[in-house]
């Protein structure tokens, strides 16, 4: 029997674990994770992938209808609303969110929400669901997409020795001497180094702001290479190049960014 992963986001540590409990009766639901407030949610489910999320409309920061405004379309789980406030729920239904539950939270409802999260992966027809769920988030104002920026991007306008990451409740001093290259991956960068990967949301373009250009340089739409790790170039087609890191790694060199590298030719 396939299991449902499910996350649970709510700012209440009671009401987290009470969910948990209730869940625990389907033994096809598999609680991959908890998050306490909009940030920590919003990382879980870039790590987690979940496939079902219980969600507290209202937390402090950064509130549910905010948090899904946020994440990428593709990532956006099949949603339960869970609230206290009656208006809420009211907008999460007319939005033809998967359900939603009201506080405290009544067990054959709960239950209903898991049946119907079952019918709908079954079914495959999740699709509708996220574009619901993108129609509501798209009328929220723009204050609202600002304030999970606020806790989500770095502020620093360019890394000097030091690349500031925060990651959840996490802020990681990078050594910019050890990164060895970026990659995107969707709306993500992966930065690796010698001590692993860490992933920054944002885009290359802000993160190529916040490098020196003398020593990081585009060597493909979606990859950025630390210059001083580049040991060896090796020859590829239609003028590309396979650049091979002192790790081992190989990126590849695009024709379109060959200047960049031009030192090394």
């Amino acid at each position: 029997m396939s299991t449902i992963r499910t996350l649970i986001v709510d700012d209440e540590p009671l009401a987290r674990r009470g969910l948990e409990l209730r869940l625990r009766r389907h033994a096809d639901v598999e609680i991959v994770g908890e998050a306490g407030n909009g940030r920590e949610a919003f990382h879980a489910i870039s790590a987690l992938r979940p496939q079902l999320m219980f969600l507290d409309v209202q937390m402090p920061g950064v509130d549910g209808f905010e948090l899904l405004r946020a994440l990428p379309a593709t990532q956006i789980p099949l949603t339960v609303f869970v609230t206290a406030y009656d208006q809420y729920a009211l907008a999460a239904f007319a939005a033809s969110a998967l359900d939603y539950l009201l506080k405290p939270v009544d067990d054959t409802r709960l239950d209903e929400s898991v049946e119907r999260a079952r019918a709908r992966l079954v079914s495959r027809k999740t699709e509708d669901h996220y574009e619901r769920l993108l129609k509501l988030v798209a009328t929220l104002p723009d204050s609202a997409k600002t304030r999970i920026d606020a806790f989500l991007a770095d502020e620093d306008a360019r890394a000097g020795t030091k690349l500031t990451i925060k990651d959840g409740q996490r802020v990681l001093r990078v050594d910019v001497e050890s990164i060895r290259w970026i990659d995107a991956a969707g709306d993500y960068m992966c930065i690796h180094t010698a001590d692993g990967t860490h992933v920054l949301r944002g885009t290359m373009q802000q993160l190529e702001r916040r490098l020196d250009p003398r020593r990081f340089a585009r060597v493909h739409r979606s990859s950025i290479v630390n210059l001083d790790r580049v040991k060896e170039m090796r020859p590829h087609l239609n003028g590309e190049y396979f650049l091979v890191l002192d790790s081992g790694h190989e990126l590849k060199l695009s024709r379109s960014y060959r200047d960049k590298v031009k030192l090394l030719t």
